[in-house]
C-alpha cells in the first residue's frame, strides 16, 4: 500500500502513539521514490490482524486503502469482481454504490 508523509503520520498517531520515526521503521519500506506499508511474506499489509480480519489502524488507513475495492484491478471485469469477493469478506457486501460514486472512488488513486 502507497502512502505519504501525511498518511504516515497519522497512522502513527493510531499505531505509535504518534512517533513516526518508530513507525516508519516497523511499517514502511522504500520503493523507489515512493513510500510502502511492509507486508507479510503472503502479501498482507502489517496492519491487518489475519485472525480478526481487520485492519488495525482502520480509521487512519491510506486513500488506498480507503478506496478498495473499486481498483481498476478488481472492476475492470465481472470476473475479476468475483475473484476480489471470494478472497475479501466485506466486498460485494452492504450497500449498493451508483456507478458514479464507484468512478469518484476508482479516479482518487490509480492502482
Amino acid at each position: 500500500m502507497w502512502v505519504d508523509q501525511q498518511e504516515i503520520e497519522q497512522l502513527a498517531i493510531v499505531v505509535a502513539g504518534g512517533d513516526v520515526d518508530q513507525f516508519e521503521k516497523l511499517y514502511v519500506r522504500k520503493v523507489g521514490a515512493r513510500n510502502s506499508l511492509k507486508e507479510f511474506p503472503n502479501g498482507d499489509c502489517l496492519l491487518f490482524d489475519s485472525s480478526t480480519r481487520q485492519c488495525r489502524a482502520y480509521g487512519a488507513r491510506p486513500r488506498q486503502c480507503r478506496t478498495w475495492p473499486f481498483w481498476d484491478s478488481n472492476t475492470e471485469t465481472p470476473e475479476a469482481w468475483r475473484d476480489t469477493c471470494e478472497v475479501c469478506p466485506g466486498s460485494g457486501q452492504g450497500p449498493l454504490y451508483q456507478l458514479e460514486q464507484i468512478e469518484a472512488a476508482r479516479a482518487e488513486i490509480d492502482v
